[in-house]
């Protein structure tokens, strides 16, 4: 069995490529951090003894992605499960304040980037009639909270287009199933703050919230279920977070 997982280098991506390797995948990981995968596959083949192939790629180019998948070779194009996992939030300003850098990033990576991969891949599943395709969505597709519209956007079209793959791959027998995590404690916050520690750190401050692992877990039973049942949607929190507005602090 064949896992791709876009965005491998940290935080959930790294987190499901240790527990698809404990289930006994091979794994296609992606990134744009080359040294960061080859770390990863250096630590995964050692402990697991699976195959790691890296696609070093900027998921935001489609010359990019498509090279990386024109240059695989047949056996490795055989992928049971795309891990749709690369993805960011940039700012918390207002949306007439925020970079228009940083809105396009956004929906460079988190719309284009899951369109570009999946286009490539999805053929071959096609072909197959057999695949499962996971997307990375978020509470933010549920909700739209302030200083947040642009990355709420971005999950909002990941959870239609999710819908939409159901639909269009409904008779092609290939799984799409949509995971929307609430506050996980990895390098997102750090990334959406532009580096600032404090402000990464503030966001966690005073409760549990999830962690990567927590994440890949759930991922793993999704991509687990026998062959006739599919999870089309499913919203992941911490406990003491309801939603996007509310969370519990002691």
């Amino acid at each position: 069995m064949i896992a791709l997982i876009t965005g491998a280098s940290a935080g959930i991506g790294k987190a499901c490529a240790y527990k698809f390797s404990e289930n006994g995948y091979d794994l296609i990981v992606t990134g744009r951090r080359e040294s960061k995968l080859k770390e990863l596959q250096s630590e995964l083949e050692a402990k697991f003894k699976n195959k790691i192939k890296i696609l070093a790629f900027d998921i935001q180019e489609e010359s990019q992605v498509k090279a990386a998948f024109t240059n695989l070779s047949a056996e490795w194009m055989n992928i049971d499960v795309l891990v749709n996992n690369a993805g960011l939030a940039l700012g918390r300003e207002g949306i007439d304040m925020g970079s228009m850098e940083d809105y396009n990033t956004m929906i460079d990576t988190n719309i284009k980037g899951l369109l570009y991969v999946s286009k490539a891949v999805i053929p071959n599943m096609k072909t197959r009639k057999a695949g499962h395709i996971i997307n990375l969505s978020s509470t933010a597709a549920k909700e739209v909270y302030p200083g947040g519209g642009v990355y709420c956007a971005t999950k909002h079209a990941v959870d239609a287009l999710t819908k939409g793959m159901r639909i269009d791959l409904l008779s092609y027998g290939i799984k799409v199933s949509s995971i929307s995590p609430g506050m996980v404690d990895t390098e997102f916050s750090k990334v959406r703050f532009k580096g600032n520690e404090t402000l990464a750190a503030e966001v966690y401050k005073g409760f549990t919230p999830l962690y990567a692992e927590d994440v890949a877990e759930v991922i793993s039973y999704v991509a687990s279920l026998p062959k006739h049942v599919n999870v089309n949607d499913l919203v992941l929190t911490c406990t003491a977070q309801a939603n996007s507005f509310f969370t519990h602090k002691e």
